[in-house]
């Protein structure tokens, strides 16, 4: 892994870091790379899709197109290498989580083959992006959940087929800083959201996937949404420029144990719809499908312990970060900045309840 010449890099707190992004060309993985190469790193970005279909490619990187689920490919990607980030996962929305759930779990042969390979190159530092997904489903049987502690995960009874691999792969890290002296990171990811993400194709998130339905609606002049289930599940959604400070920071800290990052802020999928009307300056109708795929009826982040070890929790409130979120998905599906239409006329909606 060299620098390149002329790049301009060189400077920042990483110039002096050679710095692998597994899972480069998806939506955290892409906005991870550019701030690495802003801070001055040497950075690989490695993933599985032709860099044609990476959501983006920066040109200061070493940009490869490596199947991870490959030991050989790991032992590439990971030469050199003084820290490893592992964002490379097959996965998505809860569409995507309940239908492929074998695929979802072939995603532990990234993290294991990751790990071999970069206790092999001599790396100093790994992360790993585990999820929510982990916790014990019991903890979330209502709305009204109670913030998800870490302790929560066991016993264990995470979300089948996703959940399970994101576990297990937990203790993979855990057993390679036991066992080999590797230093690991785990940050169990709440809902990551934000410009440059999916928000079509069956891999979409509750908040892109709102997004895009009230740009359909508004676009179309069909004033209608479906929403998957009834709307009184509760999640929090954490903004990406929240998620990448938190990332460096776990991986800058001397944590070693598992820990949340995430926003505290719950919201219903009804309140979701809500700020999305407010933000394009609509009303829609709602259209509930009971049938569609649902996840537990409630998930938040406990962010007791990230603020204790961290002076910091994730901060952006759900309606700054949707707001940037849904003009960059306007921009996508139908050009042009939908900004000032969208401030003229929320006014009219503030506060509405769903009808």
């Amino acid at each position: 892994m060299q620098r390149q010449e002329g790049s301009g890099l060189g400077q920042g707190r990483y110039s002096d870091r050679r710095v692998l992004v597994a899972g480069g060309g998806g939506f955290i993985g892409g906005w991870l790379v550019g701030r690495l190469l802003a801070e001055g790193a040497t950075v690989r970005a490695v993933d599985i899709k032709p860099a044609s279909e990476w959501f983006q490619l920066h040109e200061d990187a070493e940009n490869l197109s490596l199947d991870l689920r490959d030991l050989a490919n790991c032992q590439a990607a990971a030469s050199s290498a003084d820290w490893v980030f592992n964002l490379a996962a097959d996965m998505g929305g809860m569409g995507f989580i309940e239908t492929h759930k074998c695929d979802c779990m072939l995603s532990v042969l990234i993290n294991t083959h990751l790990l071999v390979a970069s206790r092999d190159a001599g790396t100093k530092r790994y992360f790993y992006s585990s999820s929510a997904c982990v916790y014990n489903a019991d903890k979330q049987a209502t709305a009204a959940v109670a913030p998800l502690r870490e302790e929560d995960a066991y016993p264990a009874m995470p979300e089948d087929g996703y959940g399970w691999e994101k576990l297990f792969s937990e203790r993979m890290c855990r057993h390679f800083w036991e066992d080999y002296g590797l230093e690991t990171r785990v940050a169990r990811f709440h809902n990551v959201y934000g410009p440059h993400g999916t928000y079509e194709g069956g891999r979409e998130k509750a908040p892109a996937a709102i997004c895009r339905k009230v740009i359909e609606a508004k676009l179309s002049g069909n004033h209608s949404i479906e929403i998957w289930g009834d709307g009184t599940r509760t999640r929090s959604f954490q903004y990406i420029d929240d998620c990448l400070h938190g990332i460096l920071a776990i991986m800058d800290s001397d944590i070693r144990q598992p820990i949340n990052l995430g926003s505290s802020e719950l919201v219903t999928i009804n309140g979701l719809v809500d700020i999305v009307e407010r933000i394009a300056g609509i009303r829609l109708e709602r259209r509930y499908d009971l049938t569609a795929p649902q996840g537990v009826m409630g998930r938040n982040s406990d962010n007791t312990l990230i603020k204790q070890l961290l002076g910091w929790e994730p901060s952006i409130p759900l309606e700054v970060g949707l707001e940037k979120t849904y003009r960059w998905i306007w921009n996508e599906l139908a050009g042009g900045d939908v900004a000032a239409g969208a401030r003229a006329s929320s006014s009219i909606i503030t506060g509405a309840s769903a009808p």
